[in-house]
């Protein structure tokens, strides 16, 4: 299972930004996907993940901000991050659950005040 995201860019304190992600291949059934991010000098984390059936968690930090949504017929998860702030700087990680547990490339965003 290949992944690609993007959408990663720089935007201001407060602003939008919205991350896709689509995994592609060859016989897979994706059971769940996810964003983590990993900021400089700190480990990675789970941001939000979305179950096949529509199941979502955030980290507290993000919860009212970020919304994790998935379009099971393309494989692609989005994630809509509204009202940005600073300590959301990261490198964005896309990752999807089938047998096996794939990582796409990371996509930067930073938070500009």
């Amino acid at each position: 299972v290949q992944l690609q995201a993007s959408g990663g860019g720089l935007v201001q304190v407060g602003g939008s930004r919205r991350l896709s992600c689509s995994a592609s291949g060859s016989e897979f059934t994706i059971n769940a996907m996810g964003w983590y991010r990993q900021a400089p000098g700190k480990e990675r984390e789970l941001v939000a993940g979305i179950s096949s059936d529509g199941m979502t968690r955030y980290t507290d930090s993000v919860k009212g901000r970020f919304t994790i949504s998935m379009e099971n017929a393309k494989n692609t998860v989005y994630l809509q991050m509204n009202s940005l702030k600073p300590e959301d700087t990261a490198v964005y990680y896309c990752n999807a659950q089938t047998f096996g547990n794939h990582w796409g490339q990371g996509t930067q965003v930073t938070v500009s005040s």
